[in-house]
């Protein structure tokens, strides 16, 4: 509840902060369904940090900047070469970057690893 407060007033740094805490209380406590909730949060957070990269984008995008191939990632999400291959793409295009390397810069810049 906190962390939405932040945001509605902003300071996404400080929702980030207490929806990063309230992750941590319900992964001790074993709390599942309140665990599902934060992590959609940070997604939603991502997504908008990401340059309105859509959710699939941001986990490519996460993968890319670790290094790995498209044949590597396809795997890993259970998806085609082509669709990871067209994921990139829509990356490039959106955040008008032309290489992985800018790509992985990015990803670090803006907080998405």
């Amino acid at each position: 509840l906190i962390g939405l407060c932040c945001r509605a007033l902003g300071d996404e740094d400080g929702a980030e902060m207490e929806i990063d805490a309230a992750r941590w209380v319900f992964q001790q406590l074993g709390a599942a369904p309140d665990l599902a909730r934060v992590d959609a949060l940070s997604q939603r957070t991502a997504a908008r940090a990401a340059g309105g990269l859509t959710a699939r984008e941001v986990e490519v995008l996460r993968l890319v900047a670790a290094g790995k191939t498209n044949r590597t990632i396809a795997a890993e999400l259970f998806l085609s070469e082509k669709t990871v291959a067209r994921h990139v793409s829509n990356i490039f295009t959106k955040l008008d970057l032309s290489s992985r390397a800018a790509a992985t810069a990015y990803a670090y810049e803006h907080h998405l690893i």
